[in-house]
């Protein structure tokens, strides 16, 4: 009898170890599983709502490339252009329309897991705008496209955007049959966070303007304005971050031209195709960015319909490495994901997002995976 329980004993011992063995083994498991499995990086959609689409969406990316539609983030009328608040706790995104007021709109939304919850809407200070930045103050600076202005407004701690506080309205025309009048296209923060560039494709004229925190308003530079070369348009721009270059892409006439910063004025330096020179197609230039290391620069081309590669020299010049096909067609925006090991495209007219592999090396890109969204126009990792 005492040995019937000795053994028993044993056997419930013996039992309890190779079930906390197994236990063990599959913690272990399940824990290489997800330290293996593909992390996902997570960005929102701005589109244009004339078709298929109904506002904002959320997409990811894995690290292996591969891209997933995570649904509708917020109903909204052609928000064509996304940023976040200097905390990342907003996102902030323009409606790119004409009310009967001739105003276009600007949305802000507070941030949660995949939904966006709309807190207010404000004018814009214009018709259709097109590019919407926020600086360290919160201070909101639109570019409205159709009026050929630049708004300025303000987000509080709440999230809740002002009216507008002050209009800086462009004059002068152009030589194109795109240039009749005032085109405001993008509007960027110097690194000061007061300095403000104002691209106008219309003008063909960048306009130097510093916001004045007290009064709220946008004041002209001594150095109010830099012609662009005849017919370029100028649409987007990218900074070099030593400080000292900065790269206007020039819509129209598909070149980059590159700019020098002395004594706090801009000077420009030389320029340089986008397209191959035996293409004889048309093409209008689209978006642009640099590396965080500023080693190479991309630049998306509609109608020759792929992504420009440069490697930048030491005198901020550019080299042309190659050109990417977009998979699809009108690269109207284009986005670098955080690490730098992925470019994304949005292709407008094809309806499509691609994602492609960035060589940190050389900077090429290598196709991964594409995916379908509705009339995409703007890219925004979180």
């Amino acid at each position: 009898m005492k040995l019937s329980i000795v053994s028993l004993s044993l056997l419930l011992m013996i039992g309890c170890k190779e079930s906390n063995q197994k236990k063990e083994t599959v913690k272990v498991a399940a824990e290489t599983k997800k330290q293996t499995e593909p992390k996902n990086i997570a960005f929102y959609v701005g589109t244009y709502t004339n078709g298929e689409s109904e506002g904002i969406y959320s997409y990811s990316v894995n690290s292996e490339g591969k891209l997933k539609n995570n649904g509708l983030a917020a109903k909204s009328e052609n928000p064509s252009f996304l940023t976040f608040s200097n905390d990342k706790k907003y996102l902030l995104a323009v409606n790119e329309i004409e009310d009967a007021e001739g105003q276009g709109g600007v949305e802000s939304y507070k941030i949660e897991a995949d939904t966006l919850k709309l807190i207010n809407k404000s004018p814009s200070g214009g018709a259709h705008p097109c590019f919407i930045v926020a600086n360290e103050a919160n201070f909101v600076l639109t570019a409205n496209y159709s009026s050929g202005n630049v708004g300025l407004l303000q987000l509080n701690a709440a999230g809740e955007l002002s009216g507008i506080l002050d209009v800086h309205q462009h004059t002068g025309k152009g030589t194109t049959e795109r240039q009749k009048g005032p085109h405001a296209h993008s509007v960027w923060l110097q690194p000061t966070q007061k300095d403000v560039v104002e691209v106008d494709l219309g003008t063909n004229e960048l306009w130097f303007t510093t916001i004045d925190e007290k009064n709220k308003k946008l004041v002209p530079k001594k150095s109010a304005k830099l012609a662009m070369e005849r017919g370029a348009g100028p649409r987007h721009m990218t900074f070099h971050p030593n400080g000292k270059w900065a790269y206007v892409f020039n819509e129209l006439n598909s070149t980059i031209t590159q700019l020098s910063l002395e004594n706090e004025t801009y000077k420009i330096e030389r320029s340089i195709s986008t397209v191959p020179s035996d293409f004889k197609g048309e093409n209008t230039a689209a978006d642009i960015h640099i590396t965080s290391n500023g080693k190479f620069l991309y630049a998306s081309n509609r109608g020759h319909n792929s992504i420009a590669i440069f490697e930048v020299g030491a005198d901020g010049s550019l080299k042309s490495i190659g050109f990417e096909s977009v998979k699809g067609d009108g690269p109207r925006n284009f986005a670098i994901s955080p690490k730098e090991e992925f470019l994304l495209v949005a292709n407008q007219y094809t309806n499509n997002i691609v994602s492609f592999k960035k060589n940190p090396e050389t900077g090429l890109l290598t196709y991964m995976d594409e995916i379908d969204a509705p009339s995409p126009v703007c890219i925004l990792f979180k």
